[in-house]
């Protein structure tokens, strides 16, 4: 049986009431087994408590109404009675029902649902823009207009398909973003508040007790989280298995002087925030990524930190698709060796666009070097660098009339600038596709890479004879891949160069790098 959340009767998610389409059978691809348009069987959500199946977290989430606590699918407490639970799609729906995060789960810590990412209608546009912190930047208001809905009709649709309107989803974005705070150091209980998002201390206050049913001092962690001097360090939960190290030497291989740098363990960047500029450094932990945050303005914690998840992609569900690519014979191999590699994204949709345009048919050398000089040339210098990250990468008006871009990187930038064009993490990706492929000079490599790591299209086989001659090494047929081929090219990055093109038109590369470029 499948009932809405909200009511009283047998537990199920909500159901999405959308058309199918050939774009919403390969997001259904994303979906534990057993789920179907966001709505999941009884059986299989009780299957997944039973087994504290941790490939659930952040599908949906469990509500015990005779505690008012809700938790993680995994959850190690004591199984409820099925009589005493309700599903919810979110933790704002939960949170809107009246119940409070379990304290031993922490079910706002699990990774985001994967639909989010994959979804081009309006919730999956609305639920990444709300992540990105827009709701608290520009209102309700703000982010219908990104949308090109009513606020009315934004909030109706929300309601009815995730059990909680923008506002009820950003407060818990918010609540999030200040544990998160409170858990990593000593930062003070003003800053955290405002670091989070929220308009005073009362708000902060009241919002902490009516979450997790505490003070903001008693939510408080030791503090055991190492902080470098003038850093706030947070942990990035992500769905096992993932190479962490093959990630952050992919981003490392190709990283641009000024703007990034890589140092064989840590990744570092620079990354234009809303209220000012920031940087990053990425490494490896033990079963989440360590993020250590230097920023000028601490209100753009919560969107780094959401940026941050983007380019590592720790929101996918690696294990459905590594077992989908695994089934291939002609991939599995490479698949069973080397499990968990994931596609980078990006941090600012207009840089890899740019990178893109430069980088075709160039070797990697003279693409960095070529983009190097664009950053000294036309990047803003950071007020205070961090090592040998010194610049952020140009904005989109300054590329506009830069002639090192080219023709058509001056297209691009001139259409971003002036918003005729949209890449950010609310734009449709169809009508995006349509405007990039008619951008004079736009070729097809150039618009398969902005696809797959600006758009996050999970279902991208570059074109070019490097892929094909990898393909033909495989005897294998690339239709079997569908809808995981941009996973896929991260496979064939493993496989031995076969021919001296430049890396960032080759799907191969270095074994040592163990991944495909961005």
């Amino acid at each position: 049986m499948r009932t809405n959340p909200g009511s009283s009767s047998s537990p199920a998610l909500a159901g999405i009431g959308r058309q199918r389409s050939a774009s919403d059978a390969r997001q259904s691809c994303y979906r534990p087994c057993g789920t179907l348009d966001g709505v999941i069987e009884d059986e299989v959500a009780y299957a997944a408590m039973r087994s504290r199946d941790p490939r659930f977290d952040g599908w949906f989430y469990v509500a015990v109404t005779t505690t008012r606590v809700y938790c993680r699918p995994s959850c190690p407490a004591v199984m409820p009675k099925p009589e005493n639970v309700r599903l919810f799609p979110t933790a704002a729906a939960a949170q809107v029902n009246g119940f409070r995060a379990c304290k031993r789960c922490r079910p706002d810590a699990a990774p985001g649902s994967p639909e989010w990412n994959t979804r081009t209608d309006l919730i999956g546009r609305a639920m990444r823009l709300i992540a990105d912190g827009v709701v608290d930047r520009e209102g309700v208001t703000g982010l219908a207009a990104r949308l090109g809905y009513s606020p009315r009709q934004v909030h109706r649709r929300l309601v009815a398909e995730v059990g909680a309107g923008p506002q009820a989803l950003a407060r818990t974005r918010r609540a999030q973003t200040a544990r998160m705070l409170l858990e990593a150091g000593p930062l003070p209980i003003s800053d955290v508040a405002f670091a989070a998002g929220f308009a005073s201390i009362r708000q902060f206050n009241d919002t902490i007790r009516q979450v997790y049913a505490t003070t903001p001092t008693r939510l408080r962690g030791p503090g055991n989280v190492a902080q470098p001097p003038g850093a706030t360090t947070v942990q990035l939960a992500y769905r096992p298995p993932m190479d962490v190290p093959a990630m952050l030497a992919c981003l490392g291989a190709r990283a641009v002087p000024g703007i990034e740098h890589y140092d064989g363990d840590a990744y570092s960047r620079s990354l234009s925030l809303p209220h000012g500029a920031g940087v990053i450094t990425l490494r490896p932990g033990t079963g989440h990524v360590l993020c250590a945050l230097r920023l000028e303005d601490l209100r753009d914690l919560a969107a780094a930190v959401q940026r941050c998840r983007r380019l590592l992609d720790l929101d996918a569900d690696q294990q459905a698709i590594d077992a989908f690519l695994g089934a291939d014979p002609a991939l599995g191999p490479l698949v069973a060796a080397h499990p968990g590699l994931r596609v980078p994204g990006c941090a600012h949709p207009g840089e890899p666009a740019i990178r893109a345009i430069l980088s075709h048919r160039t070797r990697a050398a003279t693409a960095r070097a070529r983009l190097a000089d664009l950053v000294t040339t036309y990047g803003r210098p950071l007020a205070t660098p961090f090592g040998p990250i010194t610049h952020l990468f140009p904005d989109m008006p300054t590329l506009a009339d830069a002639t090192s871009t080219g023709h058509t990187g001056r297209a691009l930038a001139r259409a971003l600038a002036d918003g005729t064009l949209s890449l950010d993490p609310g734009c449709d990706p169809a009508q995006a596709r349509k405007q990039l492929r008619d951008l004079p000079g736009m070729s097809a490599w150039a618009l398969s890479r902005i696809r797959m790591n600006v758009l996050g299209d999970p279902d991208v086989l570059l074109p070019g004879l490097p892929t094909r001659r990898a393909v033909h090494r495989l005897a294998a047929d690339p239709a079997r891949w569908r809808p995981w081929r941009s996973y896929a090219m991260q496979y064939l990055a493993l496989m031995p160069s076969t021919s001296n093109a430049s890396e960032t038109d080759s799907p191969t590369r270095p074994p040592h790098a163990r991944a495909v470029h961005a």
